[in-house]
């Protein structure tokens, strides 16, 4: 019987567990990603850090001041299950306007109304998407949304990552 070197050992180890590290998130969902969970991904590439306390919290500020102005200036929606969307878990969801989502999330890094291109993105969930979806907007991680006209009408991630520490 054969014995194998520590130093094979390690190196079978590192390959199985770099194997692990990866993971791939595909999801269609009627809820997408948060304000904050926008804000800290896009933080993070531009200074290469995660933010601090008082960076996080002047960030909560101005949301909440947006949100606030929004909501005086659209009373109508202010009663609606959607202003606690905005207001309290600031998370994207279906049935949105375009200008809530940029109020929660800013500007996308992309927009689209290529149905090639969009076919891209949904992936497999491309024949439910497709009927309701005239223009995608991307944001990070891998989010795709969808809108029909004004109105938010679907929400897909594909997201390949490696773990983190």
């Amino acid at each position: 019987m054969r014995v194998l070197r520590p130093s094979t050992i390690l190196l079978l180890l590192a390959v199985l567990l770099g194997g692990c590290a990866i993971f791939t998130i595909e999801q269609r969902t009627v809820e997408g990603p948060t304000a904050d969970d926008i804000w800290k991904t896009n933080f993070r590439a531009a200074n290469g850090r995660s933010p601090r306390f008082e960076e996080s919290r002047t960030f909560e500020d101005e949301l909440d001041r947006r949100v606030r102005a929004y909501l005086a200036r659209n009373s109508e929606v202010a009663y609606t299950p959607r202003a606690g969307q905005l207001r309290f878990w600031r998370q994207v969801t279906v049935g949105m306007t375009k200008e809530e989502v940029s109020l929660l999330l800013g500007k996308p890094q992309e927009t689209t109304d290529d149905p090639a291109r969009m076919e891209l993105l949904a992936r497999k969930f491309w024949p439910m998407v497709k009927p309701k979806a005239k223009e995608a907007w991307l944001y990070p991680p891998g989010w795709t949304l969808y809108f029909d006209g004004n109105t938010l009408t679907d929400i897909t991630q594909y997201h390949r990552a490696f773990l983190h520490p």
